[in-house]
């Protein structure tokens, strides 16, 4: 199908030129699903992870955008419709991690940290909200956190705003049921950019205290991403999946 068919279905991910997002753009769009890949700054990586999902004949492409900005938001939701036609899927993937505690805390830092990781996802689903309801059928998905569950002794700001895309993940889930479901993952440990420095420095202690003995690959996560974009899992809503090889259970 050509790009703009009414007929596709179509995917925002955000965040999505790296790590866990860059995962989740390939396996939905090798699942049938054009995808429109988010990032801020990464557009070289963007760009090749658009013409990496073209050449294995998916549909694709980059659009820079901040997404604690509603107004680039929008244009981005707009754009992506223009192309593709409509929007199915929303995965809120797009962080800010920081290592920093309280006393060294600025309130720039806290601002970002909450916009980022919480209102971002709110501006996505205000924005696509339109088109999702036109669907008979629509899927909203939130990457959380670890920290979310267990807090953090060097990212409050981070913790805390993960914390409440979990409360807005069950809040959506009752109003948008029956046709939108909503859920969150919450990733343990993950081999990933943003986990590179406490891995260069601790990470034997860290595999040391994962029950299963490693990280997750962003593929994994990819793929329960994939498993509740799909139409069968139309009967889980409202749920965070921990996905921590066992760190954290509830």
């Amino acid at each position: 199908m050509m790009q703009g068919s009414k007929q596709l279905t179509c995917a925002i991910i955000t965040g999505s030129s790296r790590g866990i997002g860059a995962a989740t753009a390939m396996r939905l769009a090798a699942a049938g699903h054009a995808v429109t890949i988010n990032y801020l700054n990464n557009t070289g990586q963007a760009e090749e992870l658009a013409r990496e999902i073209r050449a294995a004949g998916g549909r694709a492409f980059p659009f820079q955008a901040d997404v604690a900005d509603f107004t680039q938001v929008k244009g981005m939701v707009e754009e992506t419709v223009q192309r593709f036609g409509r929007i199915q899927i929303v995965v809120n993937n797009a962080g800010f991690s920081q290592h920093c505690t309280i006393d060294h805390m600025t309130i720039k830092d806290w601002d970002r940290s909450v916009a980022v990781n919480l209102s971002a996802a709110v501006y996505v689903v205000k924005a696509a909200l339109p088109y999702l309801k036109k669907e008979p059928w629509a899927r909203i998905i939130n990457i959380c956190s670890l920290r979310a569950m267990t807090g953090s002794s060097h990212g409050a700001h981070y913790a805390a705003a993960k914390s409440g895309l979990i409360g807005l993940t069950k809040s959506l889930a009752l109003e948008l049921a029956p046709n939108i479901t909503v859920n969150a993952i919450s990733p343990g440990y993950t081999n990933t950019d943003m986990n590179a420095e406490a891995l260069a420095t601790k990470g034997d202690a860290i595999r040391a205290s994962i029950p299963v003995k490693r990280l997750a690959e962003p593929e994994e996560i990819a793929a329960l991403v994939a498993f509740l974009a799909s139409q069968q899992a139309g009967y889980i809503t409202g749920e965070t999946v921990n996905a921590n090889g066992g760190i954290y259970m509830q």
